[in-house]
Order: C-alpha cells, then structure tokens, then sequence
C-alpha cells in the first residue's frame, strides 16, 4: 500500500487528456510543432467524466451552474476566530452551565466533526478531482477542499477555547464505536478513488466513482452531518454554547451547498451516462441508504441516550428517514421510507439564510446566497 505522500504525489500529477479528435496523448514539443494545430475546444466537447478536453481551459463554460455554485461559495466566505467565544468558555467552565448529557452531545459532536471534515478533505483532493474532467466542477471542489480546512479549524478552535482534552476529542474516531463505525462505512468509497492504479474509463470503474459521489455527497455531507448540526444548534436555540453554535450554523450552509453541489454533480454523471444506472447499481445504492440511516440513528441513541433539549434519539429515527427520501428523491430513487415528515421545521431555517440579524444576536452577517441554500 501506497504511503500517504505517494498518493498524495499521484494526486497531483493528472494524467494529460489525449488532443480532441486523436485518441492519443500530445506529442512532443518538437513534434507537435510541425503538426497541425488541432481544433479549439468547445463547450460541447466537456464531460464530466472521461472527457478529453484540456482540464487547464476554464472556459468555454458547459457547466454554468458549477461556476455559480463557485461565485456562491466564494462569496459566503468566513473564518472561526471571528466568532466570540467568551460566553461558551464561561458556560463551560461553570459547574452548573450545562447538564451531563449535554456536555455528553457537545464532545461526542467535537469527537465525531474533527476528523470528519478531513476526512472528506482527502476524498476531494487525493481522489475525486483526479477524476473529474470539467474545470468548472474542479473550480468548485478545490474552493470546497479549503471549506473542509476551514471547518476543520473551526472544531479545533471550539476544544481549544473550551479547554478539552485534545487527545480524548481528536482519538474519539477511533475510541467511540458510533463515530468509529460511520467512518469504517466511508473509508473505502475514499480507498477506492484514492489508489493511484484506479482509472476511470470502463463500466465498473464509473460506477465506483458514482458510487463514492453519493456516498459523500448524500449520505456522508447530507445524513451523516445532521444528528451534530441539530444538536449544537438546539443548543444555540436554548442560548447555550452561543459561539460554538454560531460556527456550526456556517458549516451547516457550507455543507448544505457542499450536497447541492454533489446532487447536482452525480445527476450530470447520470445523463451523460445512462448505461451506470442500471436496476443492480441502483439496489446497492439503496442498500447504503438504509445502512448510512441505521449508523447515524445509532450516534443519535449513542450521542442521547437520553431526553435533553426537547429532543430524544426516537425523533432522529423520523429525521433521518425524512432526509434519506430527500437524498433519493434528489438523485431519482424512490422514496425509501414513504410518508415520513420533519420533526425539526426549524432546521430549514437554518439552512435558508439570508441577510437578516442571525439568530443568536452577535453580529450581523451578509449571507449572500441563501438562495441557494433551500432545502430542495
């Protein structure tokens, strides 16, 4: 097996797409001299996958809504420092601040969110982007890699304003069976991608791909996510562990639109690849879905294992469920989990900001894409 570093250098070195119209890769520089230069590229010419265009050429778009998404992101920039922390330290130090069990959720959330994000971190940068073909789609992964870091940050500014103990939090993927088992569920779907001998190209080869772009988009950034962000901002909704709640409602925007992205990246891949989706491939992602439920259903009963904040681990079952029918239905699956409902309305709220006083009143923040951040 291949060292980190290794990948990380394969990563690095994409091979050139073959000249439009060769099927060969270019030639030498002295060769290439006396040859015909070859035809400009449009903006037919781009696939997603597989495409034989110059991933250096930005532009001519094909993929506007990959560059929109891009401006987005962009410009709903932000950093953790510039979130006050003092309240939440107060809290914390206090003895009577917060209850066990919510202390439990805010350690089990830092536990799980740490090494999360570098986990997806990872998947885009040594295995996703390797394999996209469209400039516009990598504009907006390289632009999510960095929103992975900041997020990153953020959890470790959250321990070490609190004063927790980094070991405990930062092993805690390892230690705490709930947030061990997501992450055994993932690491393979970023293995796959990331082996420097992996190419895509063929039938089996493109649905492994597909199949990790819905696993990171809908199931790891759209399920895996929402027990946590439920939790700390029904914490922020009590005016407890204001600044902590703060940040996660950014990173809920973030990876709101981090999903979108996603959805709307694997439903590219689909129509320009209908032979992927065939009934076998389509049951086994199925089968994730109902796995991805039950895992975070269990960090839920693991996370409460009993009643705090208005809220109990049995009302996870029903939101999990909800938003894996969303999740399908977003990618043209059948709802797996027919008639469920939201038992958290308010966390739409959440994820639909606009320019408005933010809901713990510490500042004012332009957010400047809410639009694009509804839960459709």
């Amino acid at each position: 097996m291949l060292s980190w570093d290794d990948q990380a250098k394969s990563a690095l070195q994409p091979a050139m797409p073959p000249m439009p119209g060769t099927g060969a890769a270019p030639a030498s520089a002295s060769a290439s001299s006396a040859a015909p230069s070859p035809r400009r590229m449009t903006a037919a010419d781009k696939r997603v996958i597989n495409g034989q265009t110059d991933v250096n050429q930005l532009v001519p778009f094909k993929y506007k809504w990959a560059w929109e998404k891009y401006l987005a992101t962009c410009a709903n920039h932000w950093m953790p420092q510039e979130v006050n922390m003092n309240r939440d330290i107060a809290l914390w130090k206090d003895p009577n601040g917060l209850t066990e069990d919510e202390r439990r959720i805010v350690k089990r959330n830092l536990g799980f969110f740490v090494t999360a994000d570098s986990l997806a971190a990872n998947n885009i940068t040594l295995g996703t982007y390797r394999h996209i073909t469209a400039p516009e789609c990598r504009q907006f992964l390289l632009r999510q890699a960095f929103e992975e870091a900041i997020h990153t940050h953020a959890y470790q500014y959250i321990v070490e304003s609190l004063g927790l103990d980094e070991s405990e939090i930062f092993n805690a993927y390892n230690e705490v069976k709930s947030i061990r088992d997501k992450d055994e569920f993932l690491i393979p779907f970023i293995s796959a991608i990331m082996d420097p001998n992996f190419k895509t190209g063929t039938l089996e080869t493109d649905q492994t791909l597909l199949k990790s772009l819905i696993v990171f988009a809908c199931l790891m950034e759209g399920l895996f996510f929402y027990v946590g962000f439920t939790q700390i901002l029904a914490l922020g909704r009590q005016n407890k562990m204001t600044g902590a709640a703060e940040q996660y409602q950014y990173i809920l925007r973030d990876e709101s639109m981090h999903c979108n992205f996603g959805i709307d990246l694997i439903n590219t891949v689909k129509l320009e690849n209908p032979q992927l989706w065939t009934a076998e491939f389509k049951a086994e992602i199925k089968a994730l879905f109902l796995q991805a439920v039950e895992l975070e259903y269990r960090y839920a009963e693991d996370t409460m294992p009993r009643g705090v904040l208005g809220m109990n681990a049995s009302m996870f079952k029903g939101y999990l469920r909800y938003i894996a029918n969303r999740r399908a239905t977003q990618i043209g699956l059948e709802p797996l989990f027919p008639n469920e409902e939201n038992p958290f309305p308010w966390m739409s709220e959440m994820i639909d900001l606009k320019k408005e006083r933010n809901f713990f009143e510490t500042r004012v923040i332009e957010y400047q894409s809410g639009g694009a951040l509804s839960w459709d």
